[in-house]
């Protein structure tokens, strides 16, 4: 009797771990289903890795963290400078995102050319 309780409890520990890892090997987070918290984190921890290295592109960053808060556009000839925001802080609890709680990516005809709070002062720049 106890040989079978041990057997069935190692199995079911085992199938627990596969099911566990599996989980955690293929399910890809929803940002759009986040709450708010998770949501600004998430977003908080991807730009944190971005790179000028890795070529990011509007579309890869737009797949992975889904719909921007914020977004700003100009187009001049052939050149298009695009800014997004993500909220990656929270500092007021209004249920408005303004640009105060979000990080701002620069794009120039669709590549990452710079993130963080000089991104915007850039996006200006470049509008005038």
């Amino acid at each position: 009797m106890l040989k079978k309780f041990i057997r069935y409890l190692i199995l079911g520990l085992g199938l627990y771990a596969l099911i566990a890892t599996l989980v955690i090997a293929f399910y890809k987070d929803d940002p759009q289903a986040m709450i708010w918290q998770d949501r600004e984190s998430f977003n908080k921890r991807y730009i944190e890795k971005l790179s000028l290295d890795s070529q990011t592109t509007l579309n890869t960053v737009l797949d992975y963290l889904g719909s921007p808060d914020l977004t700003f556009a100009k187009r001049d000839k052939e050149q298009v400078l695009q800014i997004i925001f993500y909220r990656t802080q929270h500092i007021t609890s209004d249920g408005i995102t303004t640009m105060d709680e979000c990080t701002g990516l620069l794009f120039k005809n669709g590549q990452l050319i710079l993130w963080g709070p000089s991104a915007y002062s850039k996006y200006q720049e470049e509008v005038r």
